[in-house]
């Protein structure tokens, strides 16, 4: 019988409803508050995380800008958080979801947008036409600055989604691969295991860095309309 690389993929249901909403919102969960313990050694790592995030997001930003701290440290955390949450075995990713990723990246783009449009309206127009463009040049730069602005969310989501569905298919086919071949040639099958684990390292990474990624180019897209 053959089983589905995409299973794991699938949103998860119960008694037939979809259970994705629990799911999203288990990692905010795992953050200890100060309201709900005693101040340890975990809460001020947590902090200090959030601090030096902030820091390097917001070191480019002015007085505007840095009004989408709270909405940029909660992307970081969240994206970050639910990455690691899928390596988890027989867990849900919900970042391998393209609609999801798009939830996040449309509304969060039309707000640095608005915002550009809202406070600095020339500059804002000045990008569909740079300076010394020939006449003749004029109507082919403006479509085409105008799709790469459209084209934005959906590079945000598709970096997201392709990044960790590649992450998490690989890390299947490995792991199969090394059952497959611990009854046929143990010695071959301890060589994929270790190959499987410097991948679930290297995934650990990704999850990290993608998040990062997706959070600090909305910090540039927030920069370039502030």
């Amino acid at each position: 019988m053959n089983e589905n690389l995409f299973a794991s993929f699938i949103t998860p249901t119960m008694m037939g409803l979809p259970i994705v909403i629990l799911i999203i919102a288990l990692p905010a969960m795992l953050y200890p508050s100060p309201n709900r313990l005693v101040d340890n050694r975990l809460i001020s790592i947590q902090q200090w995380l959030v601090q030096l995030i902030l820091k390097q997001m917001l070191l480019i930003h002015n007085v505007k800008g840095r009004t989408w701290s709270l909405m940029l440290i909660s992307l970081i955390l969240f994206i970050g958080s639910t990455n690691l949450l899928g390596l988890i075995p027989y867990s849900f990713t919900p970042t391998t979801q393209l609609s999801m990723n798009l939830g996040m990246a449309i509304p969060l783009w039309a707000g640095t947008v608005i915002t550009g449009f809202r406070y600095k309206t020339k500059s804002s127009l000045a990008h569909f036409l740079p300076q010394g463009t020939p006449t003749l040049l004029i109507p082919m730069l403006v479509v085409i600055e105008t799709i790469s602005l459209f084209i934005q969310p959906m590079a945000l989501a598709v970096r997201l989604t392709a990044n960790i569905t590649a992450g998490h298919l690989l890390m299947r086919l490995i792991g199969g691969a090394t059952l497959a071949l611990t009854a046929i040639s143990p010695a071959t099958a301890s060589i994929t295991f270790i190959v499987l684990l410097l991948l679930t390292i290297l995934e650990f990474a990704v999850a990290l860095i993608q998040a990062y990624v997706f959070t600090l180019l909305v910090s540039l897209y927030l920069h370039d309309n502030t």
